[in-house]
């Protein structure tokens, strides 16, 4: 899946768009997905000039857009106005090495289970297939007026 693919199921949009292009899904089941990270970054800026590294925050995020592709494909839906898919929790949230410019961070989520409007996923982000980030992400689809 291509960016053009990407962005009519994703409402981010730069500098907030974390996925670049999807590898891999299978509906209902999982998703492998990549972002480059570039020293274009804006968050390089601050974090840190001397030393620049992906906040582990953001990492998190880019996980939870993959699993928002995932969870609309499985749906069948596109994001619209009339609806947002919101980052609800995260758990057991582990970094374990830092991304840093020049890397291409592999997003790997699984969809654990969609229970009344709630989706829990496993979800792993990897450099050179080294896990550097871990945790389960939960995201729930709402209307909004």
């Amino acid at each position: 899946m291509d960016i053009h693919e990407i962005l009519k199921h994703l409402p981010h949009r730069y500098p907030f768009l974390l996925v670049d292009r999807v590898v891999d899904f299978e509906v209902g089941k999982s998703i492998h997905a990549y972002k480059n990270v570039t020293i274009n970054e804006p968050f390089f800026t601050g974090h840190f000039p001397h030393h620049p590294v992906m906040p582990g925050v953001l990492i998190m995020e880019a996980l939870a857009q993959a699993a928002g592709i995932l969870s609309f494909k499985t749906m069948g839906a596109v994001p619209d106005e009339n609806s947002v898919f919101y980052f609800v929790g995260i758990d057991g949230a582990r970094f374990k090495k830092p991304v840093t410019a020049g890397d291409q961070l592999h997003l790997h989520v699984e969809i654990l289970r969609n229970m009344r409007g709630i989706w829990k996923y496993k979800a792993e982000a990897r450099v050179d297939g080294e896990l550097v980030a871990e945790a389960e992400l939960m995201c729930a689809k709402r209307d909004v007026a």
